[in-house]
């Protein structure tokens, strides 16, 4: 699923406070022989201000951000590794809690449903809402917001194998040799990973986290939860709403995935898009030639951009101060950026139409130089477990594409998008994977539900969320931007958000992250 892509985490700390009381009966749904869970509330993890700053809190907001964690309650709450066996081994789910300041017309709880698989959600409460912006700030006012770590991510139980991206690849066009060694290679990974710990591993789906999330619900003591999902987080929100409709209040999912659990889809899917938005780049790039000097139309742009994917398979460029080679791969990976990134993009793509030297062009360097997965500092939570993202995706992944299945694939992505395809690899995450595919069934559901899909962007495809809601239900509310999960941070979007989950109405849409002028 493109939901690999990592967002920035955030963290900070606190001490733990009492948990809430747990009402009769509220163990229904957990097993019949599955004691009723609670929170075991402990102390929150203190984190250094150097980390609080690594994880994108900017200076002017520590204080508030640490204002706020003296209100944060950090816990746990044990649940069944495998919820068909409740009385077997457990495992522990990370929670947190930010309570509502005004208690008086308290109007429940919002779990935050984090992306990836794989990414944390523990903080979420105060960095994807109080911190947000005041608009966000405003949803703790009357609601209670439940942050966690699924399964197998950070704080919660988890495992780790060594995952592999396939081996290095040597610069330049992808050869059908190259490609077999590096499919080979990740079947072979695959095997030694998901056989590692395959008790474990087998329960590590977007069900299973949707289960646990319900024994949260339980051990906070409310009869529903209202749910923010992001991303993956949108998935895992209709898995909750299929399995537990009754216990599901209002529903925000902002960059909706498709209703499906097939990798080769979503790539071939995610390519077309990123193709179709570089025409809105060719068009913004064009009309500011004087600064871009690459072309003054759009097909100019896009021709010109064409030349220097081609030009830079043929000769790669590697460069001492920048650990990725510059090859074709690279060309289309600045050329398939958000238009927030549009100005460096198309600066980045200027330098390399004249760089020359041993080191990268300034913009090259600032927009390749990063590492998609950094290491964080220590005592920092963990942003992304790549083994429960390959875990969760390859056990709902429908299609397991063989190596020739693959390989045409991937010829056709190049095929088709000349100017965004090279930057994509091979169709295929799960080649070699040893456990069976394990899908969730979803259902249409009457309760409400919003679905933020986002005109432009290629990570989650505006065409999933009509998808989507044909097969679940609910409204679609469009946001004219190409930028994923941005509904919550543009103020006039989160306002709407906000005014969903008070009175239940929420508009058609709004305009989402501006292009830059």
């Amino acid at each position: 699923m493109t939901y690999r892509i990592s967002l920035t985490a955030l963290a900070l700390a606190l001490a733990g406070l009492v948990a809430h009381p747990v009402p009769a009966g509220a163990a229904a749904g957990a097993g019949p022989s599955a004691a009723a869970p609670s929170v075991e509330w402990k102390s929150c993890p203190d984190y250094s201000d150097e980390v609080v700053r690594s994880l994108g809190v900017t200076e002017d907001k520590v204080a508030a951000f640490r204002t706020l964690m003296r209100r944060l309650e950090c816990g746990t709450v044990s649940v069944p590794l495998n919820h068909g066996d409740p009385d077997g081994r457990k495992i522990d789910i990370a929670v947190t809690r930010l309570a509502a300041t005004d208690k008086a017309q308290r109007l429940g709880a919002v779990a935050v449903l984090p992306g990836g698989p794989g990414n944390n959600g523990y903080l979420d409460p105060v960095l994807r809402a109080a911190l947000r912006n005041k608009e966000m700030a405003g949803l703790n006012e009357r609601y209670d917001i439940i942050g966690f770590d699924p399964r197998g991510v950070g704080y919660s139980t988890k495992v780790a194998c060594p995952i592999s991206q396939g081996g290095p690849q040597e610069p330049g066009p992808l050869t059908k040799e190259a490609a077999r060694t590096m499919y080979d290679a990740q079947a072979a990974a695959n095997e030694k990973c998901g056989n590692s710990d395959p008790a474990f591993l087998g329960q590590l789906t977007t069900e299973n986290v949707a289960k646990d999330l319900d024994l949260v619900r339980t051990a906070m003591g409310e009869s529903k939860l209202n749910l923010l999902g992001f991303s993956w987080g949108t998935y895992l929100g209709m898995v909750y709403r299929s399995v537990f409709p009754g216990r599901t209040g209002r529903a925000f999912l902002d960059s909706v995935a498709p209703p499906w659990t097939r990798i080769d889809e979503h790539v071939k899917g995610a390519a077309g898009a990123a193709e179709r938005n570089f025409g809105r780049l060719a068009a913004w790039l064009a009309r500011r030639d004087e600064t871009y000097g690459l072309g003054a139309t759009t097909r100019q742009v896009r021709e010109q951009v064409v030349k220097l994917v081609r030009a830079y398979d043929k000769s790669p460029k590697t460069y001492t101060d920048l650990q990725r080679p510059v090859d074709g791969a690279a060309v289309a990976d600045l050329a398939r950026r958000n238009s927030t990134e549009w100005a460096r993009a198309g600066k980045a793509l200027a330098e390399l139409r004249t760089a020359t030297g041993s080191t990268a062009p300034p913009t090259v360097k600032a927009l390749l130089g990063g590492q998609m997965m950094g290491t964080p500092l220590p005592g920092a939570p963990e942003t992304l477990n790549l083994t429960m993202n390959l875990a969760v995706a390859c056990n709902e992944d429908g299609s397991r594409a063989d190596f020739d299945t693959a390989w045409r694939g991937y010829q056709q992505l190049v095929k088709r998008h000349p100017v965004t395809g090279r930057s994509w690899g091979l169709p295929a995450m799960c080649p070699g994977w040893p456990l069976p595919v394990q899908q969730a069934t979803l259902k249409r559901g009457s309760g409400s539900l919003v679905l933020a899909g986002h005109l432009h962007e290629f990570m989650s495809v505006y065409d999933w969320t009509l998808q989507t809601r044909r097969a679940v239900g609910g409204t679609v509310y469009t946001v004219a931007d190409d930028v994923h999960t941005s509904t919550t941070r543009v103020p006039e979007c989160a306002a709407d958000v906000v005014k969903y989950f008070e009175t239940g109405r929420v508009d058609k849409g709004c305009a989402g992250s501006p292009i830059p002028s």
